[in-house]
């Protein structure tokens, strides 16, 4: 079986391939396609996963090319984990934003609409090559902000696209780990949009444990979101959310806080991954040691300046350890042997909240076979998550307008109807700022 990783020599690439190495069941992925535009990327890519295969048996095969149809053609699985613009534009990304006073982060307020309307152009091209190139194939989406992209992109290959993110899977299993419960054996109610979710309840042979997590302010202050959002907020919700909520729930200490900080995050793993991909260049490297010492950092360092603001300390081990690649891997087998397995992915609405339209890609349990992912029926969200979750969903549907007509107009109106921006006349700044740095999006008129 042949999977085609788009964005081929991007840094967390390893952990893809360490979580194919894992595989040794029939119908398993054999040969591996890297693309990247960028030879010298691809090269230091390479050097890792070639290390990382040493003494394992039959290891997938592994090529490299800068010819995206060549990559596509034959693809059974193509995963897609593109940056447009590269750890330098999301840099620019939250520079812009935080001179005007408002979130740079790359999923989150104007700083992910930015990221977005320079990558959905790239991201719909794509869509188009794999609808003619490949169209038997399944496309899994990393590329952020995820579930925009993967809308973008379902709008040419329908439900033959799937978004996924490890976040819910890391909120899902520090839940059921501080509650004494098998992961792998809860159910978790989790319902919203990519990086705007809500944990409502947790099911362990059909009892429902988050109520008592909820009623013990011990233990729910002794796991990450119980710190970072504090115990008293999370019993006033009734419920666990994503950690990228705390942009939104306290939105002006985590601003205040990206601008006293000594480099924004982009600019961060910027510098620590240009030192990472030049050491690649030295034939005595030792790549997967140099990759796995700077994977350490980059996961310690993860949404620091959140936990900093919530006095949440640092992270515990158990999180530094990622779980894209697994959800991917776990996906992928799912759809290609017909094990069926139910994961939380990001997937066309279907009706499943009725808020939205059938079109709309959320993030929920779904159920998943050899036809793909099907998402469960769930409980409406309540008031206050819905007003949030269409806010946000409303401004995704202008960020993929904009993209398609070029409408600068469309763009100003994306970034000054989020909750996050607060003034129209921020909005304007907001684009001129980010058409003077990127050119990728140029094609605004």
């Amino acid at each position: 079986m042949k999977l085609t990783i788009l964005g081929g020599g991007g840094f967390r690439v390893p952990l893809v391939y360490g979580a194919l190495l894992t595989d040794r069941a029939e119908g398993r992925v054999t040969e591996v396609v890297l693309h990247d535009l960028d030879d010298s990327r691809l090269y230091a890519v390479a050097r890792v996963l070639d290390e990382q295969a040493v003494g394992v048996p039959d290891a997938p095969k592994v090529t490299a090319t800068t010819d995206l149809d060549e990559a596509l053609r034959g693809a059974d699985f193509i995963f897609s984990a593109i940056r447009v613009g590269g750890l330098e534009g999301r840099a620019h990304d939250e520079r812009v934003a935080l001179a005007e006073g408002v979130l740079g982060q790359e999923t989150v307020g104007a700083g992910g609409i930015a990221y977005g309307l320079r990558t959905v152009p790239v991201a719909v091209d794509i869509a188009r090559r794999v609808a003619r190139l490949a169209p038997d194939a399944w496309l899994i989406n990393f590329t952020n902000p995820a579930g925009l992209v993967t809308e973008a992109m379902s709008r040419h290959l329908g439900d033959r696209v799937i978004g996924i993110c490890d976040s819910p899977v890391g909120l899902g299993r520090r839940i059921a780990r501080v509650l004494g419960a098998n992961p792998r054996e809860a159910w978790i109610d989790y319902v919203g949009l990519n990086h705007l979710g809500w944990v409502r309840g947790l099911r362990v042979a059909g009892r429902d444990e988050l109520p008592r997590l909820l009623a013990d302010p011990d233990l729910l202050g002794s796991f990450e979101e119980g710190k970072l959002f504090g115990v008293d907020w999370l019993r006033s919700l009734g419920a666990i959310p994503n950690e990228y909520l705390h942009y939104y729930y306290f939105n002006r200490e985590a601003v205040r806080a990206y601008q006293q900080a000594e480099k924004t995050r982009g600019a961060f793993l910027a510098d620590q991954q240009a030192r990472f991909y030049e050491e690649m260049k030295r034939p005595d490297a030792a790549a997967l040691t140099a990759w796995d010492r700077t994977r350490a950092e980059r996961e310690a360092t993860y949404m620091s300046e959140n936990r900093e603001t919530a006095g949440a300390g640092e992270r515990d081990a158990d999180d530094l350890s990622g779980g894209y690649e697994k959800v991917a891997l776990a996906l992928m087998r799912a759809i290609a042997r017909d094990e069926r397995t139910t994961l939380i992915l990001n997937v066309r609405n279907q009706g499943t909240l009725a808020v939205l339209d059938a079109d709309a890609v959320i993030e929920v349990p779904c159920l998943v076979d050899a036809n793909g992912a099907h998402p469960v029926a769930v409980a409406p969200l309540p008031d206050h998550a819905t007003g949030l979750v269409c806010s946000v969903k409303a401004v995704e549907r202008e960020v993929l307008a904009a993209a398609e007509s070029g409408s600068r107009a469309t763009a100003v109106k994306a970034f000054a109807l989020h909750p996050l921006v607060d003034s129209v006349n921020v909005a304007r700044r907001l684009v001129e700022g980010y058409t003077d740095v990127h050119p990728g999006l140029a094609y605004l008129d």
